[in-house]
């Protein structure tokens, strides 16, 4: 392919990319396929000549499209966001142009310096205090893993990771409502899922800081050492807020090392009116949240925030001779900030996403989906056959089915079959979750073009399924 040839086909895409956006809504929202139905239409094998552009896009549109769940629809109400925006596309092309390997300072000036000040500028944009250094990561899930083992070396003076365990006998605490990815990070970090001690919640899903408490001081008469608290500030279920202020205490306290995991809810934190949330926040060493869910920029962006950058520094660092540069001590070389050597350039489309935007557009597109919500909210109070199982403390709505007396388990059936059936409709798409053992339906109201049509549709589609299933 030329250059004159590429120039035809990105017109192409480009064009493609403008009637996507144009009729997405008339996509089925969720991919009404079945397993092995895509597999089963790509070739065994690779194909041994050169294939035209025309024909590899026209499988694009025939087979790879009818296969994609439509995240960008505003009819999709699942999960959480994973939003993107036009500026974040265009940074992302140029991304993708430029190619860039960004592992270190000289490896592109541009994306480290960039990135250290676009981090600032989100410190800044969400209040959270001046000693606190940034980075960007690829996930919360890394991010949640790079603050354990951050932690297991600080608490172990770095002797772990050259002398492996020991005879360390480490905790880490979290809520029963905390993210399955702290799980995984204390199997990762070799602290063991054993040794991952879920503390009950409250009545709004929330970590209970005198179990924790509690907990905590019996793990050390056994002979245990804490080291470390995940809270979260939206919790996956139904975005609870664990009290910051309170558990940060208790890390002080007991000197442990202290997480917060805002990866979804922690860009509300641009607003004004949900800054009363970081209270406490002086007392956390790391936070992470995920500008690629509720930020407008488009996976993957992870923006990962630690008090101490010399103890991360120290933890992954490894300076072999083909990496030394006469500029490392002048400079962050991010391969040190994290687990891979190899990182791309994140921080652009952020840029353009933010200055695109200003933080005033933002802050409107947030209040936006939060009012819209708040719409759908009274809607299903005033239905008598519907209830909220959850404080609506951002743009998630915990919500279920229940149209007379029946027991816990043919409720969980009924609302199951109500949700299936929304989504196999194609129209919407809407998923689950279950609290204090109850299966309820999560409406989540976050997607960059939602109107309050949108929801409403939704949620009218809903009552009428509903009505099918007295």
């Amino acid at each position: 392919m030329n250059i004159e040839d590429f120039q035809k086909n990105l017109n192409k895409i480009i064009q493609f990319i403008q009637e996507y956006f144009d009729k997405i809504e008339e996509y089925p929202v969720k991919s009404q396929l079945l397993p092995g139905d895509i597999f089963n239409k790509i070739p065994n094998s690779a194909p041994i000549k050169s294939q035209s552009f025309d024909e590899i896009f026209s499988d694009f549109i025939n087979i790879i499209i009818p296969g994609m769940t439509h995240w960008q629809s505003p009819n999709f109400f699942a999960y959480f966001p994973a939003n993107n925006s036009y500026p974040s596309i265009l940074g992302e092309i140029l991304t993708a142009t430029l190619g860039a390997q960004c592992m270190i300072w000289e490896t592109s000036p541009a994306a480290a310096e960039l990135e250290e000040k676009v981090m600032l500028w989100l410190r800044e944009m969400l209040g959270l205090p001046k000693n606190f250094v940034g980075v960007i990561q690829d996930t919360a899930s890394t991010s949640t893993l790079i603050s354990i083992l951050t932690a297991r070396e600080k608490f172990s003076n770095f002797d772990i990771n050259y002398n492996g365990f020991t005879n360390q006998k480490f905790r880490v605490y979290c809520s029963t409502e905390a993210h399955s990815s702290i799980e995984k990070a204390v199997k990762i970090a070799g602290i063991g899922a054993k040794n991952l001690v879920k503390i009950e919640v409250d009545k709004n899903f929330s970590m209970n800081p005198e179990k924790l408490h509690f907990v905590i001081q019996k793990d050390i008469e056994k002979g245990f050492t804490p080291l470390c608290v995940v809270a979260a500030f939206g919790t996956t279920g139904s975005t609870a807020v664990d009290p910051i202020k309170d558990i940060g205490k208790i890390c002080k306290q007991y000197n442990i090392w202290f997480h917060i995991d805002a990866a979804y809810a922690g860009s509300a934190l641009i607003l004004p009116e949900y800054k009363f949330l970081l209270d406490g926040i002086e007392y956390a060493d790391t936070f992470v949240f995920n500008p690629h869910k509720w930020l407008f920029t488009n996976f993957d962006c992870s923006a990962y925030f630690v008090k101490d950058p010399q103890a991360l520094i120290n933890t992954f660092s490894i300076n072999p001779e083909y990496l030394k540069t006469n500029f490392d001590d002048h400079v962050n070389n991010y391969r040190d900030w994290g687990i891979a050597l190899g990182r791309r350039f994140r921080a652009l489309k952020l840029w353009f996403v933010i200055r695109s935007f200003g933080v005033e557009g933002l802050q409107k597109k947030l209040r936006k989906h939060l009012a819209i919500t708040n719409k759908i909210k009274d809607q299903i109070l005033q239905h008598p056959d519907f209830e909220i199982l959850a404080p609506v403390n951002f743009n998630v709505i915990c919500f279920r089915y229940k149209p007379k007396s029946l027991d816990e388990d043919s409720l969980n059936k009924l609302n199951n079959k109500l949700l299936n059936k929304i989504n196999n409709s194609g129209r919407f798409y809407l998923t689950h979750t279950k609290l204090n053992n109850k299966f309820v339906i999560r409406f989540v109201i976050g997607t960059t073009n939602v109107e309050e049509k949108n929801a409403l549709e939704c949620w009218n589609f809903n009552c009428e399924l509903a009505e099918t299933l007295k």
